[in-house]
């Protein structure tokens, strides 16, 4: 059959004995994709076995259900969930579903297999959503693996569709990947549209097709719940110190503990993750006015006379274009804050400075202390929260963004950022980070950990604030989970498992024993004041600091301890070949979060 250009639909039907490789950016739409070809799979009665790796069996279901599929028929549609495992999430127990985990390759071989046993038939379809997990813990040992088990698969008679991350590994092992592939297609996004380019494919020319779509951005307002109450705690916890957010291990955490979340999260999606957390940071930062009305009464009385003298024209400027303008806005509400929560030292540059262009200084930025010299701009918390401030400030709301020019990290001796109304050009390149630059500070991360746990030197200093901050930076470092979505839950669950296994594996080539290695590692959580825990059957953490945020401002009931979760099923597995499962969590209700032991 000669080649000929195909429609979307045809392209979506995965030819038998063919591997067809499906790569592109995180949210381009491959899931999108994968769905419509198992859809398309079960119309012509063939067999399904779905890998899900970034969700639980159940949630796929609900998203095949939602685009039309009925009750399929015994048999028909099966999974093997590389999911719960991996991140110490309930895998169900059904006929039609297999465990397996993403740092073992070889379980999720013989799951494919034990499920193709099971159809006893050719002409199954599989559907593997997707390869980016299994690739965060392995590496190159995936390339090895779609050769010798997904390749083989398709060779039998069957197809195989397997999704890609691009820019969540080494370009080299992509194109390894796609050196075995059978097709090839490539999906971007472009404005308002989804473009699915055929690369190589068994029945069909290179070729580009287009489809309409709508750009969802992350956003906090629908799912926020403030509580004045709760709000109140928060304010005077770090504005007056009066109150203990927690009771027993305070307002306030080491710094190393929440980067190493979020750079955790970037090992798996160096792409989206730091545009995702940009956003939030500045919306959040942004809703000073939507605040004010719950606020403590001292502080809605203040705010309520700047907001009469900035109609007047007194004082308080109606907006932030000019130098002497934003000389009156940082002396007031959140740039105040930020020496509080030992953010930075904060400096205004008023010389540096022009209308519309304004420069701030930081000393001892927490985001980027211990990343000196690492050869990228770190700051992640700072520059969105701020520049949001002055898009709730202003009287006439407007975009306003903000860019890091200097930083630790290139071997600034402090870090500098840019605010400016509207749009920044290179503000997207500059928040994206290569695999290489990835590496480079996890490997950090790695060092400076080990050397605490090995040799108890600092994880982190600073000379004059120290290396503590307060929750509120925490909240802004790891507490986005139910604002974000499942991207930011699948970053921080991945992301902790990943980094817990490799500390795991790390101690144990040191020497230590297994259970030296765990208590080592619950020292040092103890030490970065995570929150009071106890090991024994099970793991319990009082008062943890990652799950105040949803415990105090949304109206989730179920545990959300994700990067936590991830982080200790990563140690147990790699140093007792044991998993953990959060079965209790204060975000519902409990006294205390806890993981049972399996």
């Amino acid at each position: 059959m000669g080649e000929r250009v195909l429609s979307l639909t045809e392209v979506q039907e995965v030819p038998s004995s063919n591997l067809i490789l499906l790569a592109g950016p995180p949210g381009a739409g491959k899931s999108t994709f994968c769905h419509q070809t198992v859809l398309n799979g079960l119309a012509m009665d063939r067999p399904v076995i779905y890998v899900t790796t970034e969700h639980g069996p159940s949630e796929v279901t609900d998203l095949l259900k939602e685009r039309g599929v009925g009750e399929p028929p015994p048999g028909a549609l099966s999974f093997v969930d590389a999911f719960g495992e991996t991140v110490g999430a309930a895998t169900m127990e059904r006929p039609d579903i297999v465990g397996a985990n993403c740092e073992d390759l070889n379980s999720i071989s013989m799951a494919i297999t034990k499920l193709q046993e099971r159809v006893g038939r050719r002409n199954v379809f599989l559907a593997f959503d997707s390869l980016t997990s299994p690739y965060l813990f392995n590496e190159k040992e995936v390339f090895r693996f779609i050769r010798l088990c997904l390749s083989k698969f398709a060779s039998e008679g069957n197809s195989v569709l397997a999704l890609m991350d691009e820019g969540c590994g080494k370009d080299e092992d992509l194109g390894a990947m796609m050196s075995v592939a059978d097709g090839i297609l490539r999906m971007e996004t472009k404005e308002n549209s989804r473009i699915v380019n055929v690369v190589k494919h068994p029945k069909v020319r290179p070729t580009s097709i287009e489809v309409p779509m709508e750009l969802a951005r992350p956003t906090i307002k629908p799912t926020i719940d403030w509580d004045p109450v709760a709000l109140k705690q928060f304010f005077q916890s770090f504005r007056e110190n009066k109150v203990l957010l927690r009771k027993e291990t305070g307002n306030f955490v080491n710094l190393f503990w929440p980067n190493l979340a979020h750079w955790s999260g970037m090992l798996w999606d160096p792409k989206g993750f730091p545009t995702m957390m940009y956003d939030l940071n500045k919306e959040e930062g942004s809703l000073v006015k939507e605040l004010m009305p719950i606020a403590p009464l001292s502080m809605r009385l203040g705010y309520s006379m700047l907001v009469f003298l900035q109609a007047l024209g007194l004082f308080m400027p109606k907006n932030f274009n000019k130098v002497e303008d934003m000389k009156k806005a940082i002396k007031i509400g959140p740039f105040d804050n930020v020496a509080r929560e030992r953010s930075g030292i904060l400096e205004y540059l008023a010389d540096a400075s022009k209308t519309e262009e304004h420069y701030f200084r930081v000393y001892e930025n927490s985001d980027c202390c211990g990343f000196e010299n690492i050869g990228t701009t770190t700051a992640s918390h700072l520059p969105p929260m701020l520049v949001g401030t002055c898009m709730g400030m202003e009287k006439d709301r407007r975009e306003w963004n903000a860019i890091e020019t200097k930083c630790l990290g290139l071997g600034d001796p402090y870090c500098e950022f840019k605010f400016v109304p509207g749009e920044i050009g290179e503000l997207k390149a500059s928040l994206e980070k290569d695999s290489a630059t990835i590496a480079r500070i996890h490997e950090r991360l790695m060092e400076r950990l080990m050397a605490f746990l090995l040799d108890g030197k600092p994880l982190v200093e600073r000379p004059k604030l120290g290396s503590d901050v307060h929750l509120h930076v925490v909240m802004h470092g790891m507490g986005f989970p139910h604002l974000a979505g499942k991207r930011y839950i699948m970053a921080q669950r991945m992301g902790g498992a990943r980094t817990g296994k490799e500390i795991g594996e790390r101690l144990l080539e040191a020497g230590l024993s297994n259970d030296e290695a765990i208590q080592r590692v619950i020292n040092c959580m103890e030490y970065c004041k995570v929150g009071k825990i106890t090991l024994g059957e099970t793991i319990r953490i009082k008062e943890n600091c990652e799950s105040i945020r949803t415990k105090m401002f949304t109206h989730i009931k179920e545990p959300s301890c994700y990067f936590t979760t991830g982080f200790l099923n990563g140690l147990f597995s790699a140093v007792k070949n044991q998993h953990v499962r959060e079965v209790k969590c204060i975000v519902a209700d409990d006294p205390y979060c806890e993981w049972e032991i399996i």
